[in-house]
């Protein structure tokens, strides 16, 4: 056995060994007794007396060695030892470093975060009410509604109407949408269980249910004008009376509550377009110097005639009577002086109101009358534009609804014989018919001097009683028989 020899007051410690201070008892392998063990050597030291003590190690000799390896396995535990677990040290804490506030990551991770769960919502209810915008309406049958006015005002109407039962989605799609700005009013059919966005659809198209006024050709501006007051889907009122020949008769489309001046106003826009657009295709050989004489002539053959195909002969019998220098001596003139746009005169003419002078009357004046009788259709005015190319300057009723046409008076008087002799025949049946009387003897003023011979007038008897016939004059006179009605045939144009 070796003595320490480590200077006095000097701890000198393995490694693995730690020393034992003041009160702290010393330290053991667990599972270990605290009898000494067969090896360990106590070094005696005597006082000064001699007498021998027992005194404890130095401090570095009391430090025990740990058991290493294969020998800290080898340590034999006591029984009671072995019964209690082996105590197991407590995990090392972690300790995190302090982190520096930061003020503007900390508001943009937030903002994220709440534009996020903003998102997820946003898309849930958009989800929601796309399904609201597809799904079928609330109409159980089609069903037409006239919507105008502010974007509230149509979806109140569409609301009370039960068109939609969403008014609060709907206002709130047209807005997201911007589809509020281009809702079109008028009167729609909505089709039965249509959507919110069926519905948006229509408004949007603006295929609103269209209305129709038909004006017949040969009608007056007067006549017009009345029609136009009594359709009750138009709106307004109408001061004045256009002019006569202003008007196109036509079909005319409209939407529900249209103003009557606007539709009147598309009419003039019409017939000055269809007349430009004849005039510039006309004959140039006609007598015509504007396209007011045009129109003018174009209204006195459509109160002549109702057939279309009749339409370019009877221009042509006008043109070439103009051409001649002959009076028109056409009897709707006559009415129309004596009636102005009232219409017809519902009866016959008579000597007197043939004889009697009006701006209108052709059986005094020479060419033209002063203006318009009527408002032609375009037929009519296609016809005056290019008429026929006859030599035909009468023409008369043929009892079928057409006229029969002749060159020479002598013909023309055969003409009405045949016409009066069928007109008779329908007076057995019917008491009160009229029939046209013959041209009466033609006076002497004709001069030799002009190629326009002077005729005389025609007076129509309500008689059904058929004048003698009288020897026909040298030079035609007469261009046709009268009707009792004022017309010069039997048939006139459509009312």
């Amino acid at each position: 056995m070796t003595e320490d020899k480590s200077p006095v007051g000097t701890d000198k410690t393995e490694p693995d060994q730690k020393p034992i201070t003041d009160g702290e008892p010393l330290s053991q392998p667990e599972g270990t007794s605290s009898e000494p063990r067969v090896g360990d050597e106590v070094k005696s030291q005597s006082d000064n007396t001699g007498a021998e003590a027992i005194v404890p190690p130095p401090a570095s000799a009391m430090t025990r060695a740990k058991p290493r390896g294969f020998m800290r396995r080898m340590i034999v535990r006591s029984p009671a030892a072995a019964i209690h677990p082996e105590s197991v040290p407590e995990p090392p804490q972690h300790i995190e470093p302090e982190r520096k506030e930061r003020p503007l990551t900390n508001f943009l991770s937030g903002l994220l975060s709440f534009i996020a769960i903003f998102a997820a919502c946003l898309a849930g209810l958009f989800l929601l009410a796309e399904r609201q915008i597809y799904a079928p309406g609330p109409l159980e049958n089609d069903k037409v509604v006239l919507v105008r006015g502010s974007t509230s005002e149509v979806i109140d109407r569409l609301e009370r109407e039960g068109v939609v039962d969403k008014a609060f989605l709907l206002t709130l799609y047209w807005q997201l949408t911007g589809r509020s700005s281009q809702i079109k009013g008028g009167e729609y059919q909505f089709k039965k269980e249509a959507s919110l966005d069926q519905v948006t659809t229509t408004l949007i198209e603006g295929k609103t249910i269209k209305h129709s006024l038909t004006i017949a050709e040969g009608k007056t501006s007067q006549e017009i004008i009345e029609l136009l007051l009594a359709d009750t889907n138009l709106a307004g009122e109408l001061k004045d009376i256009p002019k006569e020949g202003t008007l196109l008769p036509e079909t005319y489309k409209f939407d529900f509550g249209m103003a009557r001046s606007k539709l009147l106003d598309h009419m003039t826009q019409e017939q000055m377009k269809l007349v430009r657009e004849i005039w510039a295709k006309r004959d140039p050989d006609l007598p015509l110097a504007s396209p007011q004489d045009l129109v003018i002539l174009a209204s006195i053959v459509e109160k002549e005639t109702g057939k279309a195909d009749e339409r370019p002969r009877v221009a042509g019998v006008f043109v070439n009577r103009l051409m001649k220098k002959m009076r028109l001596e056409s009897d709707p003139t006559v009415v129309y002086g004596l009636v102005g746009g009232k219409g017809s005169l519902g009866r016959g003419l008579t000597k007197a109101e043939l004889d009697q002078s009006t701006p209108y009357n052709t059986y005094t004046l020479p060419g033209l009358p002063a203006g318009p009788i009527t408002n032609p259709g375009r037929a009519a005015l296609e016809a005056v534009a290019n008429p026929s190319r006859t030599k035909e300057l009468f023409f008369v009723a043929d009892g079928t609804g057409g006229h029969v046409f002749a060159e020479t008076y002598e013909q023309h008087l055969k003409n009405v014989a045949k016409w009066r002799q069928i007109e008779g025949q329908k007076a057995d049946t019917a008491q009160g018919a009229s029939v046209p009387a013959l041209p009466a003897t033609p006076t002497s003023k004709s001069t030799a001097a002009s190629d326009t011979p002077d005729t005389s007038k025609t007076t129509t008897t309500p008689t059904t009683k058929a004048a003698p016939a009288t020897k026909a004059p040298a030079k035609p006179v007469k261009k046709k028989a009268t009707t009792p009605d004022g017309g010069a045939d039997a048939t006139v144009a459509p009312d």
